[in-house]
């Protein structure tokens, strides 16, 4: 990949939308170039509410990201999200026309590009289909089937749908401010690519990006992605709650929560009040932190606790590397903690820097922003992977076979099955489809 390669990662969040612009550094690390955002009004919940609210937000985001990069911007990575988004378990199956030929990475994109053809509910359509694992002539449990001998090749699939309205009011939004997608990825996988390691995915791990609107969860064993869900409560419902509580405008509610807000209530002071200033010349109201806690206490226990039963419904509660919180939402005093009294499980907070290169905005080095830098590593590694395909596809093949050719064609054989690991390592909860909320506190 040449470091002149410029991606841009776009997430349209619930409360704020966000534009990166990144290029990777002569180490592989990505290099942030510029940054924008701007507060988002017109989506709720990951779903695009108010087309003209939302595509003046991009807008401004991207005029800002461009000022600070001198890029111009045009193409860019985009998050979906919000409780639209479906995953469902299915199976899939190509009987191939060789028995003598060992099986390739065409087959296996064969098999793969078929699932997207599968019937979803009316009006719903698939963005991600993800490769479990492969059977072949019905032995199971293979997780590299290039190279092997059979006849019929089949595969356990998690795919992931969305619905047909929100996916076309965001190519609407996009399409107005005068951009054009490059690839949709939903949100959660794009946040994994930035704040988890491998060993971590390949032990078994939870993420949980607490956004604005929504809560996202994706779980990873043995280094594939297993179960997606989106729980419709993040950080704005606690504001609202907060909002309610105590009987204040929505902006001191927000300020309350980021400034004096804890998680667990026991570490909140009896007799500590905050002074909150008063209306037209009323006079002030105090506020007591230990009630503050209790509110944002009672309601992200029950987020925690819906997050809970989607891991167990998964089927993968024993998960040796935990959880991982990310997002706005996990900046709360105590968060992880809360996490880890209610699930038992071990909690850490994850920060998007492990692919970031030093010389960075330190704004991006924030739970905050791991959406947006997932976007632009997702976009990367869509890079890599049509400029692979297109080098091993466009290899001349010829009908006559000489020794020497035949040794070429083992070498052939040889980096498609190196392809296809790669190929795998992108899979396991990335972006396969060339078709190709909302980080906030």
């Amino acid at each position: 990949m040449s470091k002149d390669k410029i991606v841009v990662g776009l997430d349209i969040g619930s409360t704020k939308i966000c534009a990166l612009v990144g290029r990777k550094d002569k180490y592989g690390k990505i290099e942030i170039l510029g940054m924008g955002k701007a507060p988002s009004e017109g989506v709720i919940r990951g779903f695009v509410a108010n087309i003209d609210k939302t595509v003046y937000a991009i807008t401004q985001a991207i005029q800002e990201a461009e000022k600070q990069s001198g890029i111009n911007i045009r193409i860019v990575n985009v998050g979906i999200a919000g409780q639209h988004i479906k995953s469902l378990r299915q199976r899939g199956s190509i009987t191939r026309e060789s028995t003598q030929d060992e099986i390739s990475a065409e087959d296996v994109n064969r098999l793969i590009n078929d699932m997207y053809k599968i019937p979803t509910p009316p009006g719903t359509e698939i963005i991600h289909v993800m490769p479990q694992d492969f059977i072949v002539d019905h032995e199971v449990g293979i997780k590299e089937p290039v190279g092997m001998s059979g006849v019929k090749l089949e595969a356990n699939f998690h795919i992931i749908t969305a619905q047909t309205t929100a996916i076309n009011n965001i190519r609407r939004c996009v399409q107005k401010a005068g951009l054009e997608i490059e690839n949709l990825i939903l949100e959660p996988v794009a946040s994994s690519m930035a704040v988890l390691a491998d060993e971590e995915k390949e032990a078994g791990v939870a993420l949980v990006d607490i956004g604005g609107g929504t809560t996202d969860l994706a779980v990873f064993y043995d280094g594939i992605i297993r179960h997606t869900a989106v729980i419709p409560f993040g950080g704005a419902i606690i504001t609202e709650d907060i909002r309610q509580g105590c009987n204040v405008m929505r902006n001191q509610a927000e300020l309350l929560k980021i400034r004096f807000g804890k998680a667990i209530s026991e570490e909140a002071s009896e007799n500590e009040v905050v002074s909150i200033p008063g209306i037209r010349n009323r006079a002030p109201k105090e506020i007591s932190v230990k009630n503050l806690a209790l509110i944002i206490e009672a309601r992200m226990g029950e987020i925690i606790t819906l997050v809970h039963e989607q891991i167990l419904k998964s089927g993968f509660e024993h998960l040796p590397a935990g959880i991982v919180i990310t997002g706005g939402g996990s900046m709360l005093a105590h968060c992880a903690e809360l996490f880890t009294y209610i699930t038992g499980m071990e909690v850490r907070v994850g920060y998007p820097t492990e692919y970031l290169s030093k010389h960075n905005i330190e704004l991006v080095k924030n739970p905050m922003y791991a959406t947006t830098v997932g976007l632009v590593l997702a976009g990367f590694q869509a890079l890599d992977y049509r400029e692979e395909s297109y080098q091993i596809y466009s290899q001349p093949q010829s009908s006559a076979r000489t020794g020497n050719d035949r040794k070429e064609e083992s070498g052939s054989k040889k980096r498609s099955n190196d392809f296809f690991k790669k190929l795998l390592e992108k899979t396991k909860g990335l972006l396969l489809d060339d078709f190709d909320e909302n980080d906030s506190f």
